[in-house]
């Protein structure tokens, strides 16, 4: 694991843990990433409500209440679908902010209208608008856009603390 983001983790996790929220998280494209660097910080159980994989448009839906129709109207990777799942993820769980990131990571998958590197991320915090963020990565490799990925859904958490 790369320790910067490690250390991203733990600042996130004490900041959180100072202002008395806990967290959860809904990922498709990092599947699981962002769950896996916050839980490898000892000491994370007290903060991290749950996670939810949510790699399939179903499991959008079933686990996140995503209606089916956002989906296939403006895509899995939109920024409407990225709000949809921060906002299923809250309601789904007992945490107080949530986190949801949807993209292309690649190498394949991509378009000229989504291509591979486009991520959006979403969090929603309790009587709050939820914020939400387009990144353009590029093409840098399947595991450079899962590992910004990640560092730009910690800095979107803690924009919110």
């Amino acid at each position: 694991m790369d320790q910067e983001i490690i250390e991203a983790a733990e600042e996130l996790l004490g900041r959180c843990r100072t202002a008395g929220v806990k967290l959860a998280a809904a990922e498709s494209c990092t599947g699981g990433l962002v769950s896996a660097y916050l839980t490898a910080v000892s000491g994370a159980s007290d903060i991290i409500e749950r996670g939810f994989v949510t790699y399939s448009n179903i499991a959008k839906s079933e686990q996140l209440g995503v209606p089916v129709s956002l989906i296939a109207t403006q895509g899995a990777v939109s920024e409407e679908v990225v709000r949809a799942m921060a906002e299923g993820a809250l309601a789904h769980s007992h945490a107080d902010i949530a986190v949801a990131v949807t993209g292309i990571a690649g190498p394949g998958g991509g378009s000229p209208e989504k291509p591979v590197g486009l991520v959006y991320i979403a969090a929603a915090r309790q009587d709050r608008e939820t914020q939400s963020r387009r990144c353009e990565f590029g093409d840098i490799g399947r595991q450079a856009v899962r590992l910004k990925t990640v560092q730009e859904a910690f800095a979107l958490v803690s924009s919110l603390l």
